[in-house]
């Protein structure tokens, strides 16, 4: 897969190496035809990019997972007998929910992946035991945690199409990420505060000041819950598929949810509720009319990206209704093919985490690329037997720390002092 992957890329940078040539030739400038086939496969290629690096990441993570790292005991006295080395890793999600719920002692609990030199006088150091968490919690090993919190497209609509700032060494600190201010009506915002000038040979040169502002981000905590029976987690080997994707579907919404819909407060700031949303008032009320997209489309900042619409399924009806001017459908499904997918060209995603039908933000146009998601530790996972104890039930615990906002803190206006933004949502008629 990742070697036709890398040739399909390989195809795409020789075509558009040739269209640049043969403009280069010719010593003029790309025909507007070219340069629609230039951004097509531009864009075609950035998304290729993305796919290679997620497998380029996936295989190395695969080879580390087959290299052999020495373990070490916390207690460094005790002498293991001859014979084959102990297991160190779970055979899956299963094993290990089993392991914290029935046998906290497991040695594969127990015992610190890659430490020896950093040892001291008390035996290696602590750092990175799995249940180092001050609330208890025992962390999921490395390599579970890609496959709960790495979800598909089709699973979330935020985080695969994100910036994306690893956990780092101090996983739950806050960070600032710095960009130029660019808000406000000032034609100079459009380059952050920078103005230019023409100056007389001999002139003085005017003084300018790029404007700085910063995204701040400091990763919240999210937790989940779900009982199951000690009957179905001693049977992990059963139990292991229906536990992962019960967990990596309760994190994938949770938190796709909270990019969309949050409020920023001890939560991360949806798009629908940031500054930097412009919105749209439809024309009917509870309805998505042909006009209503033009004109959303019409004040989506376009930097390139790979913007994508998202509505909930109730739209579809109004959907399959949109006609031009003329009277024609322009959406209307067939027999073979049904419906296309896309609208004024570009993706469309069903997404039921959306407002209702006639609400603000039912309807969403987003280049997520300008959206921030800092991740901190976690996922730590948790098993008690106490609170349903009488009714033989494990409550399992799962808890991780994100926090997320827009890059951008308001709309965008050019140079013609045209407002735009990456995030722009239907309302409620005027």
């Amino acid at each position: 897969m990742l070697k036709q992957l890398r040739e399909k890329r390989a195809k795409l940078v020789a075509e558009m190496r040739g269209i640049i040539k043969a403009a280069e030739n010719e010593d003029r400038d790309l025909t507007a035809e070219e340069q629609t086939a230039f951004d097509t496969a531009q864009a075609s290629k950035a998304d290729l990019d993305k796919r290679i690096d997620r497998l380029e990441g996936l295989e190395a993570s695969e080879a580390a997972l087959e290299e052999v790292v020495p373990a070490a005991s916390r207690r460094a006295s005790i002498q293991r007998p001859g014979g084959d080395p102990a297991a160190r890793e779970f055979e899956n999600m299963g094993e290990f929910l089993n392991a914290v719920r029935f046998h906290p002692n497991d040695q594969r609990l127990e015992f610190v992946e890659g430490v020896g030199a950093e040892a001291d006088e008390n035996g290696p150091r602590a750092e990175m035991r799995m249940d180092n968490d001050r609330q208890g919690g025992f962390m999921v090993p490395t390599q579970f945690r890609s496959t709960i919190m790495s979800v598909s497209p089709q699973d979330a609509l935020v985080r695969p199409r994100a910036n994306v700032i690893p956990a780092g060494s101090s996983p739950d600190a806050g960070i600032t990420m710095p960009a130029l201010d660019q808000s406000g009506s000032n034609p100079g915002n459009v380059f952050g505060g920078m103005t230019f000038s023409w100056i007389e040979e001999g002139g003085d040169k005017p003084e300018t000041d790029a404007e700085l502002r910063g995204v701040s981000l400091v990763p919240h905590e999210i937790a989940g819950f779900v009982t199951v029976t000690d009957k179905l987690l001693r049977n992990w080997q059963a139990s292991a598929a229906f536990l992962e994707n019960l967990m990596r579907g309760g994190v994938s919404a949770a938190e796709d949810y909270a990019f969309l819909r949050g409020t920023g407060v001890t939560k991360p700031l949806g798009a629908l509720n940031a500054p930097v949303l412009k919105t749209v008032n439809r024309q009917i009320a509870n309805q998505i009319v042909y006009l209503d997209l033009l004109k959303m489309t019409s004040i989506l900042l376009m930097r390139g990206g790979q913007p994508v619409w998202s509505a909930p399924q109730s739209a579809l009806i109004w959907f399959g209704q949109l006609q031009d001017p003329e009277g024609h459908y322009i959406w209307k499904p067939d027999a073979r093919d049904g419906f296309a997918g896309t609208l004024m060209g570009y993706p469309l995603r069903w997404n039921n985490r959306a407002p209702a039908l006639g609400s603000k933000g039912d309807l969403l146009f987003a280049d997520w690329s300008y959206y921030l998601i800092k991740d901190g530790s976690g996922p730590f996972v948790a098993a008690s037997e106490h609170v349903k104890f009488t009714s033989n039930k494990t409550v399992v615990k799962i808890f991780w720390n994100v926090d997320g906002a827009p890059w951008m803190n308001a709309p965008f206006t050019e140079e013609n002092g045209y407002e735009v933004s990456p995030f722009v949502a239907l309302d409620v008629p005027a």
